[in-house]
């Protein structure tokens, strides 16, 4: 049997949930100190919808982990409540976990062992993983996370890279319903990154639910199809990327070989206009501050440019995350 055809029991029908994960009011605090929600004691709700791929952002100390904690019933909310594939959370973490996957804050494995046996006793504690599917399950996640050469070696010796796949490999031994991973790049190369980016896009084409903790906004855009943003313990954004990206476009990208009179033009009209690269290295202008889009184009055409595509200007996650969190706490 191979690892796609190991069975999941029915144990939380899909039709019956109405997200992946859901937070309501959701706030943490230790001591003094506000680690989720906010000081006036307002909580967070957040809902992640069945089959997306969630990018949680935000800089270290905004909440992400601790948050994510919450949702997997590893930490007990202060107040408000959490539910995981529709289920409260904690009090139905048995029920619910075997179906959820997740490395958190770091692999945590017996060192004197090899990324096998490691591995194989990590399986044998899945409740939904027959015991004789344990073999073929284990070296099918080896393999998936690049680990195949290296499965025999034991923990201690291996890379921080090495450690994240191990732990990747454990969260995906076989199929699950949500998929949870906190900074599943960490120590990883360009060639690592990459990998964890095709695991990612298969399980969204599987129709498993992800939500990925990331400081890598590249990342994110390239993955996810839907953010959250948190700042100081606060969720200050939260929806679909896309929706995300064309509420913040502004201004106009004209794609025109004649960059340099276009620029000129546009600036003789009172217009901020400057080269762009445009996609993919095409010539094109970005204008902001001008005249709207149809008296843009009709000018250019006057002036003699010749104009190949006009479109709003989308920014990019990274400029987006920068204005939602400038001058935040």
């Amino acid at each position: 049997m191979t690892l796609a055809e190991v069975p999941a029991a029915p144990a939380v029908p899909a039709a019956a949930v109405p997200a992946a994960a859901r937070a309501r009011g959701l706030r943490k605090v230790f001591g003094s100190t506000v680690a989720v929600g906010d000081v006036e004691g307002n909580g967070i709700d957040l809902d992640v919808p069945h089959g997306a791929v969630l990018g949680m952002l935000g800089p270290n100390g905004s909440g992400k982990t601790t948050l994510i904690r919450m949702l997997l019933g590893l930490t007990r909310p202060t107040s408000g409540t959490a539910e995981l594939l529709g289920r409260p959370m904690p009090d139905s973490a048995a029920t619910v976990l075997p179906h959820v996957g997740a490395l958190v804050e770091g692999p945590g494995f017996h060192p004197f062992l090899s990324g096998r046996e490691n591995l194989r006793r990590v399986a044998a504690s899945e409740p939904l993983l027959p015991t004789r599917d344990i073999r073929a399950a284990v070296d099918a996640a080896l393999e998936r996370v690049g680990l195949g050469a290296a499965a025999d070696r034991r923990f201690r010796g291996y890379s921080l890279g090495m450690k994240q796949r191990l732990g990747l490999g454990a969260a995906l031994l076989l199929p699950r319903r949500l998929v949870v991973l906190d900074e599943p790049t960490n120590g990883l190369d360009p060639a690592g990154t990459r990998d964890v980016r095709g695991i990612i896009a298969d399980l969204h084409a599987d129709g498993a639910t992800v939500v990925v903790s990331s400081h890598l906004l590249t990342e994110v855009e390239a993955t996810c199809t839907h953010v959250a943003v948190l700042q100081s313990g606060a969720l200050i954004a939260a929806g679909e990327l896309s929706s995300l990206l064309d509420a913040d476009a502004a201004g106009l990208v004209v794609v025109t070989p004649d960059v340099d009179l276009a620029v000129s033009t546009l600036r003789a009209a009172g217009a901020s206009a400057y080269r762009d690269g445009g996609s993919d290295g095409v010539p094109a202008v970005a204008v902001s501050d001008g005249p709207p889009a149809p008296e843009i184009v009709a000018l250019l055409v006057r002036a003699g440019v010749a104009v190949h595509e006009a479109r709003r200007r989308r920014p990019r996650l990274e400029e987006l995350f920068a204005r939602l969190t400038e001058g935040a706490p």
